[in-house]
């Protein structure tokens, strides 16, 4: 049981149900600001740590818990005399229990508190308390995260050196993201001055273990790193997800994002199998599920619009692992729960929400890069040919953006608002070029007049001339190929057209 125990938290959440037992048992507890009054309210004896220390808060709660007095205490090694006597020379507690944790930087920010102000959420007591504290792990139970206060509880105390030791290691695992969040807020907001980065650790909080990765015989974790994000989905039904649901939410998410108007899109594997776009939400949905019929079994849905009754019926039609959308009324919920297994997904804030880096592991570190962007303004585009329709515009623009989110090398083919075949992730790029054109001859045969867009520049005139033959009219890409002259010239004997945007966008 402990007996000298401080505490400064901002997060009081299960504060007071966790030293109750230890104050009523008679241990001294020491307290700062906030935390000694909300101790005190609940009833509790507390000594301040002004009137510990002898020195009073200053700098508007700056300097409050900087004092020898509280280190010593944190510090001091019960096997050496000297310490032993500097404590009782000074007056000092040496703590047994230690409780704090740190001003909330990171919710500040989230709100948009700026400059001066959020500088102010720079916690620097609390770390140098929590650090102090875990150094002297043997002799200390420090506490940083409030999750942890019941498993303590629960051995009223009595912690082996095990226990001890994996609080303190969280610690200074928190300690440190904390800095690194603080660092990246510093230089994110240095960038057009600076352009490198300093060091990077990858910070992340744990939302849920998983069943399995990709594989059963592989294990996974979920975690967040921003306050907003696919972890505030609200799973309305359906099992928890897997690690390959939460990936497939993901390019689903992302895809979605593209878009303004109505929108559906079918995932299945990462990858795009079937988009739709236009004014009609049923319409939408059903021109997105009949892009390929086969592919979307077993995929995810995602779309930009609610979802009501007649949508959830059609959904149902299918077999499907997850539908995501910003909102499920209550009538297409009644409908769904036909269907117990599969999950529904509320998620709000899908098409505001904003990536910044993307990071993918390699052996011994990681690769950082800034999210794609893809340019919507047409009018960057240079048009080699006749000018194309308001309608064929649109469909050149669902290509273009559906083709950046696929596996290169990737080819969109689209008509009237839809994707009709899509081919990705080829080694070389008329593999893909007839891979979209045989699934648009398996479930859309006999179209004509299509557009098609490729993630990257056409090495050689063959998939045009390909192309041309089974009814592809227009194509856009980026351009840039040191035998582009031979593609515009290809395009020309075709009679099609060609929109070089140049920009590529390829997906590794």
């Amino acid at each position: 049981m402990f007996q000298r125990i401080l505490v400064s938290v901002s997060n009081k959440a299960g504060l007071v149900d966790f030293i109750t037992p230890f104050a009523q048992a008679g241990a001294h507890v020491v307290s700062s600001g906030g935390t000694a009054k909300t101790l005190q309210e609940a009833g509790l004896k507390v000594q301040e740590v002004g009137d510990y220390t002898g020195f009073p808060e200053c700098m508007d709660g700056r300097v409050k818990t900087l004092h020898p007095k509280i280190h010593m205490g944190l510090l001091y090694r019960p096997h050496i005399a000297e310490d032993l006597d500097l404590l009782t020379q000074y007056e000092a507690i040496p703590f047994d229990l230690v409780v704090v944790n740190l001003y909330p930087f990171e919710e500040a920010q989230a709100k948009g508190v700026k400059d001066q102000e959020l500088i102010e959420f720079i916690d620097i007591g609390g770390p140098s308390m929590l650090r102090s504290a875990s150094k002297n792990f043997e002799n200390i139970c420090v506490v940083c995260d409030p999750g942890d206060y019941q498993w303590i509880l629960r051995k009223d105390g009595n912690l082996s050196l095990d226990d001890r030791k994996y609080l303190a290691a969280k610690v200074f695992q928190w300690t440190s993201m904390y800095d690194q969040m603080i660092s990246k807020s510093f230089f994110d907001q240095l960038k057009s001055s600076h352009e490198q980065n300093g060091p990077l650790q990858l910070k992340g909080d744990l939302v849920s273990t998983l069943r399995y990765g990709e594989n059963p015989q592989q294990k996974a974790w979920w975690y967040k790193n921003s306050q907003q994000g696919l972890h505030h989905a609200q799973i309305l039904q359906g099992k928890a997800l897997s690690y390959n649901n939460i990936l497939d939410l993901q390019a689903a998410c992302t895809t979605v994002r593209l878009f303004e108007g109505p929108v559906a899109v079918a995932i299945k594997h990462n990858n795009p199998c079937g988009v739709a776009s236009g004014k009609d939400p049923l319409t939408v949905l059903d021109n997105a599920l009949k892009s390929d019929p086969v592919s979307v079994f077993g995929g995810i849905i995602a779309v930009n619009f609610p979802l009501g009754a007649d949508e959830a019926r059609k959904l149902c039609d299918l077999f499907l692992e997850c539908v995501i959308a910003p909102q499920i009324s209550p009538e297409a919920l009644e409908v769904f729960s036909e269907k117990k297994n599969l999950r529904i997904l509320q998620w709000p804030e899908m098409s505001e929400f904003k990536s910044t880096n993307e990071v993918r592991s390699v052996d011994g570190g990681f690769l950082v890069q800034t999210a794609d962007s893809l340019d919507k303004d047409t009018q960057n585009w240079q048009i080699l040919g006749e000018k194309p329709s308001a309608q064929i515009e649109e469909d050149l623009l669902l290509a273009w953006k559906v083709c950046s989110v696929l596996k290169s090398n990737a080819i969109a083919v689209s008509k009237n608002g839809q994707t009709l075949g899509l081919g990705m992730g080829q080694v070389n790029r008329v593999d893909a070029v007839k891979q979209s054109l045989e699934r648009v001859q398996q479930f859309h045969p006999g179209s004509t007049d299509l557009v098609l867009a490729s993630d990257a520049f056409f090495p050689f005139a063959d998939s045009v001339e390909y192309a041309a033959k089974l009814g592809v009219r227009w194509f856009i890409q980026p351009g840039g190929s040191v035998r582009d002259n031979e593609v515009i010239e290809a395009a020309k004997k075709n009679n099609v057209n060609m929109i070089l945007t140049g920009k590529r966008h390829f997906k590794h």
